[in-house]
Parts: C-alpha cells; structure tokens; sequence
C-alpha cells in the first residue's frame, strides 16, 4: 500500500464516526451500536460473579447481523459453571434472541450520537434448573450514545419481565439503569491501537418473588455499582474488561451480597 494511500485511510478515518474502532456499547450497559447492512459481529464473553459463598463463572458466545445499517439481530448462548460449598453444577445456560433498532442518529465532525430500542427473549434451555430461571423472560431497553473523538457517555433504561417458571414462582421483574463516562486520552488514528476508559454506575432494582400471590421474604431490593472498565480496539477487533463494585446494596430479607463481578469480552466485526 502506497504511503499516500494509507494517509489517505487514516484521514477519512478520523473523519468518519461510524468505523469499527468508535462502535461499541458498553460492557456492562447497554449502547445503541449497531452493525453495517450485512455486517457480523462475532462475540466471546466470560463473566465471573461472586455472592458470600457462591461463585458463578459464565462464558458465551453471541453473533449479530446486521439487517440494516440500523437494525441488528442476535444470538447468545451461554455455558454456566456454578459453585458453593458442598456442590457445584455446569452445562448449556439459557439461549437468548435479541434485536436492537436505532431510530435517531446526529452525525457531526468528529461525533456521532444515537439512540436505539432493544428487545430480547432468555428461553428456558438450560441443562439444570440451577443454570437458567426455568421460563422464557422478556427484556426490554432504551439506550442513548454519544460517542467523540475524545468523549463518550451512554444511557441505558431496560426492564426485565422474568416468567413464572414450573414450580409456580414468580421470580419477580428487574429494572436496570445504567450511566457511562469515557475517555480516550490520546485520541488515534483507525491503524492504530486504542485505547478508552470508562465509568459506569449501574443500578438494579428486583421485585420480590411471588409463590401462589404471597411475597417470598428472601427476595428482591437494590443494587448500585461503581464499574471502572477498559476497552482496546485495533480496526475491527475489540477486547473490554471491567469489573462492577458495589457501592449501595439493599436486599430484602436473608440474602448473600453480591461482592464482585468482573468481565472479559471480546469482539470482531466482519
């Protein structure tokens, strides 16, 4: 490649908010990235939790296509390995579909801002009841980006509407909030490796669970975590890590806290 091509390539790179290397979402909230008519992103993810006792390490895998340069679809499958004094359990988690559409979108130099709707299914596929809530689950997110040359900030409302599993327990729905900060102190060129630290506070709130009409004691509250997270991007490959603290927690009843979660991800866009 000539010496004034490549020049030419990282120009219109910088120029253009919608390369690879700008287009994420944030690791623990949700963003309104989409992907290019036809475009995949193939996703490899591990999620590490830990509640007193209790450890949960989660690894899965997603692909997402790009019906429009708007509108994306997906799919994720998760393997599940639980653990707690005296037992553990591990096998397929629950599959789930998503779709996302973004309905408003400001192009300015060197800034793209956007806002999307989301929409997924968590179906009962798990090989153990430990593993999955053991009914199909409804999520759905609104989100909003605005991501810079140097500047990014994210929000996200989503609500989980979780089934009544076999049993006959209500597990109770979620509401998640989440507001996300981040900076590229060095802002680059697409050929170069890149860097963007982020902040995110995520907030839950859960319902307590229900069993034939009565409110099970042990259950529901509120959450609040501080989440410090870094993510690499060279071209159209991207690596996240972050981990979530937490700051408030207000649980109902007997319940183990949660001390951590961390993340690992990666992506490549095709």
């Amino acid at each position: 490649m000539s010496r004034r091509l490549e020049s030419l390539i990282a120009f219109v790179a910088v120029l253009l908010p919608s390369t690879a290397a700008w287009a994420h979402d944030p690791i623990f909230g949700l963003g309104p990235h989409t992907l290019y008519k036809g475009g995949v992103e193939v996703h490899g993810g591990f999620l590490r939790k830990k509640a007193g006792d209790e450890r949960e390490n989660e690894y899965a895998l997603a692909l997402k296509y790009g019906l429009t340069g708007d509108w994306v679809i997906g799919i994720e499958a998760p393997f599940i390995d639980l653990s707690s004094p005296g037992s553990s359990v591990s096998g397929r988690g629950d599959v789930a579909l998503s779709t996302k559409y973004r309905f408003w979108r400001n192009d300015l130099p060197g800034v793209q801002e956007g806002a999307a709707v989301s929409l997924a299914g968590v179906f009962d596929t798990a090989d153990e009841a430990e593993l999955g809530g053991g009914a199909t689950d409804v999520i759905a997110g609104l989100s909003y980006g605005y991501e810079g040359r140097k500047w990014y900030r994210w929000g996200a409302l989503r609500y989980r509407r979780n089934g009544t599993d076999d049993t006959g327990l209500d597990r109770g729905d979620k509401l998640l909030l989440d507001l996300v900060g981040g900076i590229r102190f060095k802002p680059t060129g697409y050929l170069a490796p890149d860097w963007v630290w982020m902040l995110e506070l995520n907030g839950e709130y859960a319902q307590r669970a229900e069993r034939d009409g009565v409110k099970l004691a042990n259950t529901g509250g509120t959450q609040w975590f501080v989440s410090p997270g870094l993510m690499w991007t060279y071209r159209n490959f991207a690596i996240k890590t972050g981990v979530q603290i937490p700051v408030i927690r207000n649980l109902n009843g007997n319940q183990d806290e949660t001390d951590y979660r961390a993340a690992l991800e990666f992506e490549l866009h095709l």
